[in-house]
């Protein structure tokens, strides 16, 4: 299913006199430009990609208004043809902060616009979104991989996994999402599934006394009885929860759900809907009881969308995480998501440096995840 423009595109009617300070700032000028980060170290493959790397870059959209305010946000190069849009007209004709972007506008243009409101403001974004949400998040690291498979890791194998996991504790996460799924492309079927097995009880024995919790995601690369005998192999240990098992089916999701609960697994989540998602599918699957979290991207679906479906998520019982991989822009955007409109289980880490951007104060705390109360997002450009 795709997302209708009709079922979303509402005309923003932002009067004066709720937003008065909106009212008076015009959108002067509009720019894009690439910023520059890294991941703490080389990030390999997962169940469906190859070596992700480690120097990446991001493509982030500036507006400036006539009164000096200044807000940015990540974005792409559709932000280009929407720019003559915004020049010269009033920013409470652009957003509604309650109800997000006007009609007309793209996702594009979402998190600059939602950073300007706050700047303008003077009110970080989760406040203008209610502040219906904790001010602190639990919070998983989305940084382990197969690092056996590594070239440098060649000498090291396992260790190198443990050594990724032991630097992500130290940095405060106390979930640790695993990816698994080598039997998928990189390893011989059995052997694969065996060493996903060997790999998270391996993890799991060396931090079951920190308080630590164990999160999988196979990436779509396991069938139905790839997922059973996984979870048959780590038996009895607990799961925060299983990930994108396999691409979302009715009945392979109904069934899944099913022996989960019959067999030890009733209080492992079942997330999907991450990648390209059958949104009509999850929705109903999300209603039957069967999908606990949906986890569209929070830029590939856009953060107005985001804060107008949540509503009806949580009419269904259901959770969000809204997927975060690649970008720490993308993990500080989702915890005003999760501090402004609450029901998000848990935020999707994402680990970066970077000379460009000054990532502000979302300090990681024993696990949780602190949104910044600076106006807008709290970040900065440094370049």
């Amino acid at each position: 299913a795709t997302w209708a423009p009709d079922h979303w595109a509402k005309a923003v009617h932002c009067n004066t006199d709720k937003y008065p300070e909106l009212a008076r700032h015009k959108i002067a000028r509009a720019e894009t430009t690439q910023v520059k980060y890294h991941w703490p170290r080389f990030v390999g493959k997962n169940g469906r990609i190859d070596f992700h790397g480690q120097d990446k870059e991001s493509i982030v959209l500036k507006l400036y208004t006539d009164q000096g305010a200044m807000g940015w946000g990540l974005t792409s190069k559709d932000a280009e043809s929407y720019i003559p849009k915004m020049v010269n007209q009033p920013v409470s004709s652009l957003i509604d902060p309650q109800q997000g972007i006007a009609a007309g506008l793209h996702r594009s243009v979402d998190f600059a616009l939602y950073d300007l409101a706050g700047v303008i403001l003077n009110k970080p974004v989760y406040e203008l979104l209610g502040a219906h949400g904790p001010m602190e998040n639990l919070v998983y690291s989305g940084m382990i991989y197969l690092d056996e498979l590594n070239p440098e890791n060649a000498v090291k194998g396992l260790d190198a996994v443990m050594e990724n996991c032991e630097w992500d504790f130290n940095y405060g996460y106390r979930q640790l999402k695993v990816k698994i799924g080598r039997s998928g492309r990189w390893y011989p079927h059995d052997d694969g599934l065996k060493k996903d097995i060997e790999v998270v009880q391996m993890i799991y024995d060396h931090f079951k006394d920190r308080k630590t919790e164990i999160l999988v995601d196979s990436n779509d690369m396991y069938s139905l009885d790839d997922t059973k005998a996984f979870l048959e192999g780590i038996s009895p240990m607990q799961l925060f929860w299983v990930e994108e098992p396999f691409r979302e089916e009715a009945l392979t999701s109904h069934y899944l759900r099913g022996w989960m609960n019959e067999h030890g697994f009733s209080k492992t989540l079942y997330a999907d809907g991450e990648a390209n998602p059958d949104h009509e599918l999850c929705m109903q699957l999300g209603k039957e009881k069967i999908l606990d979290v949906y986890l569209p991207d929070i830029f590939g679906l856009g953060f107005t969308e985001w804060i107008r479906l949540m509503p009806q998520v949580k009419d269904l019982g259901m959770l969000t995480s809204p997927h975060a991989w690649g970008d720490r822009l993308k993990t500080n955007y989702i915890a005003h998501i999760a501090s402004g409109l609450g029901n998000v289980v848990t935020i999707e880490g994402v680990t970066c440096l970077s000379d460009d951007i000054d990532y502000g104060d979302y300090p990681i705390i024993d696990g949780k995840l602190r949104t910044s109360s600076a106006p807008g997002f709290g970040m900065k450009l440094i370049k």
